[in-house]
């Protein structure tokens, strides 16, 4: 594809008579298999991280779907519990062995409105920080991060990870990546029968059609969910009545 649009260039430009690239098929890309929690298995999830110290950083990230680094990188001047809100501007990742902030990965400043778990999760969150930086005394290191190590230095992804391991071995629940949490974010939504373009719009995609493209086995279920009920609302109104009490009906 970048050779391509180059070859597109030097063709406009009058360098080259004709674009070979376009002449060739691409190779075909392996749809990247993922796995993703049933909503009794979230549930399950939900239970095995209470009072975990990384609590928050779990739910928020099955219930927002963002991406780890764009939660590592979250600080609570990009948090308004009082409105009920969170802006991802920024992602931290290990560059050169060094953890720095990055723009995300679709370089994208977009504002999620929290549900009252995940506000409730971050309130907690905050007040066992502060235990922390207290009984941390002068080894505590002040960045403004929301999920921190015990002394307020940033977290790095590779002991986030073994500890999401750990608490999916504990609770017997599949093993899946913590990655995994975003798509089970979008696929619950959709199997809510949550619009797509919300969701596009949730996890920062480039387009719906992205979007639809990634979760369409699960946009196939809920387009049937749709149909049946749209059945139901159509159905002749005898069939209506007869579900319905008589002293609801009007004669």
């Amino acid at each position: 594809m970048t050779l391509r649009s180059a070859l597109n260039i030097a063709v406009k430009w009058d360098l080259l008579p004709r674009n070979v690239a376009a002449l060739v098929d691409p190779p075909k890309v392996a749809r990247t298999q993922f796995k993703v929690f049933l909503p009794e298995q979230a549930r399950a999830f939900i239970q095995s991280i209470k009072n975990h110290r990384l609590e928050a950083l779990f739910s928020t990230a099955l219930a927002l779907g963002y991406r780890q680094g764009e939660a590592l990188g979250l600080q609570w001047a990009d948090v308004d519990l009082e409105r009920g809100t969170l802006t991802v501007k920024q992602a931290l990742q290990r560059v050169n062995g060094k953890l720095l902030l990055v723009p995300t990965k679709a370089d994208k400043v977009h504002t999620i409105n929290l549900p009252s778990v995940t506000i409730s999760a971050l309130h907690a969150h905050r007040s066992r920080q502060h235990q922390e930086q207290l009984a941390a005394a002068s080894q505590w290191r002040e960045a403004g991060f929301v999920f921190t190590t015990q002394i307020g230095t940033p977290l790095d992804a590779r002991g986030v990870i073994r500890a999401f391991d750990q608490i999916l071995k504990r609770a017997a629940l599949p093993k899946i990546r913590f990655h995994d949490l975003r798509h089970s974010a979008a696929t619950l939504l959709l199997a809510q029968g949550v619009s797509a373009r919300y969701v596009s719009e949730l996890l920062a995609h480039s387009s719906v059609s992205f979007t639809m493209q990634t979760y369409a086995h699960v946009l196939d279920q809920t387009k049937l969910e749709v149909a049946a009920k749209m059945d139901a609302i159509l159905s002749p109104v005898a069939t209506l009545a007869a579900t319905v009490p008589d002293a609801l009906i009007v004669h």
